[in-house]
């Protein structure tokens, strides 16, 4: 039996972008690493998906890599996790696993005209699940393969549909026993799952007409989900979240008096919570890992357009040079960007208003317009925080983390807009790490190699007043459309 010292722990980490494997010591540091990229298909404007098929491969090499890096230390691999995108569905069929569908993304807006007839129901679906009625969540799309994807039908007649959290079937795929099951978190983000019954809601799979038999059967996020074969070595699964959620755990037991901010395609702020909270009118509230002695919980505010919005202004620009360091010397250049109002996949919280058009107010060329993107970002951030503030005590630090991030500006500006302490680890894998850290099962928080960055608030009028033209052109946004 190994010693908890010398034990390694494998966490995947299937994003947007790549797909990540990163093998973590007991004291939390990384042994190695392997990735491998997925592509992203727009075949429709709205439309959002990955081929699974593909998909799967990238995961498979991504772990490959990372293990075969650590030669006969292979044999102290103890056990891995799997962090996924929350709200990407997938249709397989049973018997023999194979995709019938692509990988529907969260950033997915196929059926947001459908969902718009569900509004009248928000107050008792976000009773039941912490969410609002959005074309993001997993519900809609599912009932959209059910309508449009022939192959999907005739599997579903034949008895042998599966589908459901795009975790499940990564989980079906890559553990020998080839059994799909469905986690808290993952299982949330379909709009399906009762916070309190920790099951598949009768009421809302009568709802969105979806058939209980084709979902995968529900667990704790810590379970045995099988073992996933490596080389001579079979590692047990025994942790399946979030990405968002895993993030969390970057450091060690979040703290309630933090606010985690993970900025990648999207951005998600999180602040734990002692209990399930419900009356968050315009915030999300959710169960973000359980196991049979604890279970977390977290209200949540999402910015749609983070990553996302900076690729959709590379596209818009046909920039195709590697960009993204000079955007740091960009936002200093830029003296008066215009206000960008950002709603690439749509706006979420606490707006919520899927359908409306990115736009521009104001003249600026690439410097200022890329600088008014980012400062979209920024602006969104902070009305999620000042709704969190109308709940809770306000923070005392905001805890910092993804691609964006490692902009030192944006930190800072963060800083000033909000008035609060940004810190930013130097370990940039914070869902990889969050998950290596409930592996290992640690009570104490892993020390970082070095020490993290701190951004303390300094003024900057200029950014105050932007960030208020765009608060208001918001709310005459909102009472345009009624």
């Amino acid at each position: 039996m190994l010693k908890h010292k010398d034990r390694l722990f494998l966490a995947i980490d299937q994003g947007g972008h790549t797909s990540r494997a990163l093998v973590f010591g007991a004291d939390g540091d990384v042994h190695s690493q392997g990735h491998s990229g997925i592509q992203t298909e727009r075949p429709q404007p709205g439309w959002v998906e990955h081929d699974a098929e593909a998909l799967v491969t990238s995961v498979q090499e991504a772990i490959s890599e990372a293990v075969s890096k650590l030669g006969s230390d292979c044999a102290r691999l103890f056990s891995a996790g799997l962090a996924t995108q929350r709200s990407s569905v997938v249709c397989w069929d049973r018997s023999t696993k194979q995709a019938l569908s692509k990988v529907i993304s969260w950033q997915d807006r196929r059926v947001a005209q459908w969902m718009t007839h569900f509004q009248q129901d928000a107050a008792d679906i976000h009773k039941y699940t912490g969410l609002f009625p959005s074309p993001h969540y997993g519900a809609s799309k599912l009932r959209w393969c059910l309508e449009h994807l022939s192959k999907v039908q005739t599997t579903l007649e034949a008895g042998e549909l599966d589908f459901g959290p795009l975790a499940s079937f990564l989980i079906s795929r890559l553990c020998e026993e080839r059994k799909a099951w469905a986690d808290p978190a993952n299982a949330s983000r379909t709009l399906l799952w009762n916070v309190e019954t920790r099951d598949w809601d009768e009421g809302l799979l009568q709802k969105f007409g979806i058939p209980k038999e084709c979902l995968p059967e529900t667990s704790l996020s810590r379970h045995p989900f099988g073992h996933i074969a490596i080389a001579d070595f079979r590692i047990p699964l025994n942790i399946v979240t979030g990405d968002q959620s895993a993030a969390l755990f970057q450091q060690g037991p979040p703290q309630n008096d933090t606010v985690y901010i993970n900025i990648g395609t999207g951005a998600f702020l999180q602040r734990i919570q002692a209990s399930m909270i419900r009356d968050t009118d315009r915030l999300l509230s959710s169960v973000v890992f359980s196991d049979e002695k604890h279970s977390y919980y977290a209200i949540e505010g999402t910015v749609n357009g983070a990553g996302a919005a900076l690729a959709w202004f590379s596209e818009e620009y046909q920039i195709v040079e590697d960009w993204f360091e000079e955007a740091e010397t960009w936002i200093h250049k830029a003296k008066s960007p215009p206000i960008f109002i950002n709603a690439v996949g749509g706006i979420a919280s606490p707006y919520w208003m899927p359908q409306l058009k990115s736009h521009f107010i104001g003249e600026g060329g690439k410097i200022e317009r890329c600088t008014a993107v980012i400062e979209s970002i920024l602006f969104l951030i902070q009305i999620n925080l000042e709704e969190m503030n109308k709940i809770t005590d306000p923070p005392n630090t905001l805890m910092i983390s993804g691609g964006i991030a490692r902009l030192d500006t944006v930190c800072q500006r963060l800083a000033n807009l909000s008035g609060i302490e940004v810190v930013r680890p130097e370990q940039h894998e914070a869902t990889a790490r969050g998950l290596a850290f409930l592996l290992s099962e640690n009570k104490r928080p892993w020390l970082p190699s070095t020490a993290p960055l701190h951004f303390s608030p300094q003024k900057d009028g200029a950014l105050q007043k932007r960030y208020l033209t765009w608060q208001r052109i918001m709310s005459e946004t909102i009472e345009a459309l009624g």
